[in-house]
Parts: C-alpha cells; structure tokens; sequence
C-alpha cells in the first residue's frame, strides 16, 4: 500500500476524503506547499489523534493548512486568538443571566474549548505562545489522553467526544510571544511551515489573489524572495514577509501603480521608517 492510500484509509476512517492533484497534494483552495510532506504529515498526525503544533514566520500559511485540514476532514473547527489577555472564560466559557418561563435563570455559555470536545469538533489555537503561561496549564488534560477537563464554571468534568482534535499555530520569537512550557510543548507533534516561495507561491499569487498578470506576480515572487532575505538577516520584521500581505498587495496592484501597492500593502504596515525605507528601494529595483 503506498503512502497516499494510507492516508485515504485514515481521512476515511473520519468519513472524509482529500484532493490528490499533480505533485502536490491540497485541498482545493487551500493550503499549498512545495513541500507534501508538510501536509501528509499533518493529516497523518491529526488521523492517529495527535495535536498538531504548526510552528513558523507570520503569514506562512499556518491558518491556511489549519483551514485545509478542516476541510479535508469535513469537521467545524473552533478558533481561539490568544493575547494576552486571555483567561478560563475565554477558553471554557461563562455565566450569563437568561430567561426561563419570565424567570431570571443563570446560564452557562460554553466557550471554544468545551464546544469542540462536546461536539466532536476541531479546535484551532492562534499564536497559543501569546498568552500568558499561567493560563495555558487549563489545556493540559485536554491535550493529553484524558482529554478531559475540569469546568470550574459549572463544577462538572467535560470529556471530548471521538474525532476531537487539536491543531494550535505558534510563531517563535516575536514581539510578545513567551516560549512554550515543555509540558506543553510535548504534548504535540510539531510541523514546521516554512515561507512558500518560488513557483509555489506563484500559484498562490495566481489563485488567491486578483491580480493576474504574469509578469507582475513574477517580480512580486522576486520580490518576496528578497524581503524574505532581509526578515533573515535581521534587517526588517517578518510581517513585512507575510504572504498574506503579499496577496493584499497583488490585489491593490491590479488597480494602482506596484509601488503605490507595496507602500499601502506592506510598508506602512512597519513602525520604524528605516524600515519602510528598505521594503520600498527593494521594491524600486523591480518596479520603476
């Protein structure tokens, strides 16, 4: 049995299926890597009931796969936006005054957590190293094979139903992240996403944005090339790389000069103007 029909006999045994075209494998509108193994690996992980870590840069394409995941196993996925702000309501739920009969009635609204395991769902955790170490230990049970936790809000114990699953993204190093407690940390499988370049993000160019002259998503390719080179040598952050970005910037430019789009697509979105300066003369020597 070769690889791909292992994989279709797990995704089956969740009662999906998944698209298998060319060289790559993706789901249709999702997810697109140079590399398969990036989401053979993932699909293969989350099948055999694992938590996903997807670790890499801002704008790689972690929700995009999170996203694709979901799709390709049919199931609704839960989202959590870590900060640091975020506590147990935010993850369990909370307490809220209703009405029963014309009565006042206390009720529990459940939070992302609690509807994924009870509903058999995927949860889907955004940045997890945002928050604050203190509040991630609420996920421990969860994320081990109790897959269980305690709600303090109701006092009773939520157990997560079959084909639950956990997929959280995490972005190392940057402004405001903490690094993941160990415990936690070997509580997933990790995969690391890295920026798509190359023809591969040529077709994403294509596909997701509106932009579709050739030539122009060519030099944007250059030049994600380049910014991605500055990201690397510490010149510039890495949203300035975001392939999210780059994409608002392919649509922007269908309708206003490349420079133009680069400045309000990308540059500005940057704090310092040393910054700004050096996205914009990278752009400059492709775009004149």
């Amino acid at each position: 049995m070769n690889l791909p029909d292992v994989i279709k006999n797990l995704i089956d045994e969740r009662r999906s299926s998944f698209t298998n075209s060319n060289e790559k494998m993706h789901f249709k509108g999702g997810f697109i890597s140079a590399n398969d193994y990036i989401l053979t690996d993932a699909i293969i992980a989350l099948s055999l009931g694992k938590n996903v870590l997807l670790k890499g840069p801002t704008g790689s394409g972690k929700t995009k796969l999170a996203e694709t995941l979901a799709n390709i196993f049919k199931q609704p996925m839960h989202s959590i936006n870590c900060s640091v702000d975020m506590d147990a309501e935010s993850l369990l739920g909370f307490k809220t005054i209703g009405q029963e009969n014309g009565q006042n009635t206390i009720e529990f609204v459940p939070g992302p957590v609690v509807k994924a395991m009870n509903q058999g769902h995927l949860l889907y955790i955004d940045e997890i190293n945002m928050a604050k170490p203190e509040t991630l230990p609420i996920l421990n049970s969860v994320l081990d094979y109790r897959r269980m936790v305690f709600n303090p809000f109701t006092g009773t114990v939520e157990n997560a139903k079959n084909h639950f699953g956990v997929i959280a993204a995490i972005n190392e190093g940057y402004i405001g992240t903490v690094p993941l407690n160990e415990a936690l940390k070997n509580r997933f499988v990790v995969i690391e996403v890295p920026y798509v370049q190359g023809d591969v993000l040529k077709e994403v160019l294509f596909n997701e944005s509106i932009l579709k002259d050739k030539v122009m998503i060519e030099k944007f390719v250059i030049l994600s090339e380049d910014l991605i080179t500055q990201v690397r040598n510490g010149q510039i952050p890495e949203e300035a790389a975001s392939i999210r970005a780059l994409i608002d910037t392919c649509d922007l430019a269908t309708y206003m000069p490349p420079l133009r789009a680069v400045q309000r697509g990308i540059a500005d979105k940057l704090e310092e103007e040393r910054e700004k300066a050096a996205v914009m003369n990278i752009t400059q020597t492709l775009f004149v």
